[in-house]
């Protein structure tokens, strides 16, 4: 009798899987194709080879962008090499990239950088905010920005047990910021916790007096940004495909407003400081990214919303490409007319609008 019940839940539990597994394939775009959206005035920004996931702008034109991802699942082309922070001034002509050499004392070798944000403080020092996953782990590293040398000083590492699985910040102060968890899982059950849809990862409000869950209920949080006025914030949920607007409260907490429904997989955010546009780097594809094929590489979309928080926001499709070009785009971001691709593990695309 027991050996029956014990099958016959093993029977339910893999049909459970196997249902699931139909409705995943199905809801990650397994067989749409790309309809190109060109820009002209773009190319390959010379220099970045293996990912350029992030992308943050200082008001001076100097961009940020976070290289050298190594995430499970995702395809990595320099799996031995340290990931690297790369700079550029969207202020030249012909903006080229930099990367930025890094203090002294913080463990370069073990470096895997992820999602990024800047903090200025009053007296207009810069300050780096790094999601960091060494040896698989998750840390906020944070670095004093030289702009005359083109260096990062390592200050500081922030680890908490509510930092698990970590793949965006945004910043609010010093050492204050709200950050996105990507899994509830942090092994291999992560896999199963996507595949079954369940809706457990969230963003967390960190500071030194009070760390706390804000948000909660999402598929995959991924990407998160804050409106100019710095009353919203809007977090990406890329496995719902969606972009969450939520409200800020002198608390820290989070009021849900809306959400705005797409049809391709949200990654990073970022906001045009002059207009409030929000600028969504994508996935169209997002089976193409998990099941890697040089011969049939995964596309890459950038979206433009417009008018975000109001009953009818406008969303255009910026740039859209099959992977021939950009594989795999994971972040865009806008300075003066120029537009900067990132992507997860492969190149970045510099565009004139």
């Amino acid at each position: 009798m027991g050996k029956l019940v014990v099958l016959t839940l093993l029977g339910v539990g893999l049909a459970l899987i196997a249902e699931r597994l139909v409705k995943f394939t199905q809801k990650s775009n397994a067989f749409r194709e790309v309809e190109p959206v060109e820009r002209h005035n773009c190319h390959l920004v010379e220099g970045i080879e293996y990912g350029s996931e992030d992308i943050d702008i200082l008001p001076s034109g100097l961009a940020f962008i976070s290289s050298g991802l190594k995430y499970p699942g995702m395809p990595c082309f320099a799996p031995d090499e340290p990931g690297q922070i790369f700079m550029m001034d969207l202020n030249e002509q012909n903006p080229r990239v930099q990367a930025l050499t890094i203090s002294d004392g913080f463990d370069k070798a073990s470096f895997n950088p992820h999602g990024i944000g800047i903090f200025i403080d009053k007296d207009h020092t810069v300050y780096l905010y790094v999601v960091n996953h060494p040896h698989m782990e998750s840390t906020v590293e944070i670095f004093k920005f030289e702009e005359q040398q083109r260096s990062l000083v390592h200050l500081k590492t922030i680890e908490h047990e509510l930092l698990k699985s970590v793949n965006d910040i945004v910043v609010l102060g010093p050492e204050q910021f709200y950050a996105t968890r990507d899994h509830y899982f942090t092994n291999f059950l992560s896999l199963l916790e996507t595949i079954m849809d369940l809706h457990w990862t969230y963003v967390l409000f960190y500071s030194p007096r009070e760390v706390k869950v804000v948000a909660k209920g999402f598929s995959f949080a991924n990407g998160i940004t804050i409106s100019p006025d710095k009353k919203y914030i809007y977090v990406a949920d890329v496995m719902d495909k969606n972009i969450h607007v939520m409200q800020i409260h002198g608390n820290w907490d989070l009021t849900p407003l809306k959400v705005i429904q797409l049809d391709t997989f949200v990654d990073n955010l970022s906001v045009d400081p002059d207009t409030g546009d929000v600028w969504v780097g994508c996935h169209p594809n997002i089976m193409k990214l998990f099941l890697y094929n040089p011969e049939d590489p995964p596309g890459s979309e950038v979206l433009q919303i417009q008018n975000i928080l109001t009953e009818d926001p406008k969303v255009t499709v910026a740039y859209a490409e099959n992977g021939t070009v950009l594989q795999g785009s994971s972040v865009a971001s806008v300075y003066k007319g120029k537009l900067l691709i990132g992507t997860v593990f492969q190149k970045a695309l510099y565009c004139e609008l």
